[in-house]
């Protein structure tokens, strides 16, 4: 059931604008409640850990 609403059109179009302006809140949250020290730190975890995966192969698929 989740998952029509997903992928319907309609319901897509209609909540965009509500979802945008909930992503743009909760961004904006976070920037005035988190120090800069903290998102650096955030930052740098993230980075190690994608230097830790292996790399990802992409291959093209043959048609």
């Amino acid at each position: 059931m989740q998952e029509d609403k997903l992928n319907n059109p309609e319901t897509k179009t209609n909540n965009s604008a509500d979802d945008e302006k909930s992503h743009i809140e909760a961004a904006s949250k976070f920037i005035q409640e988190t120090s800069i020290e903290k998102m650096h730190e955030i930052a740098e975890a993230a980075r190690l850990k994608k230097l830790m995966e292996p790399p990802k192969w992409v291959y093209p698929i043959d048609d």
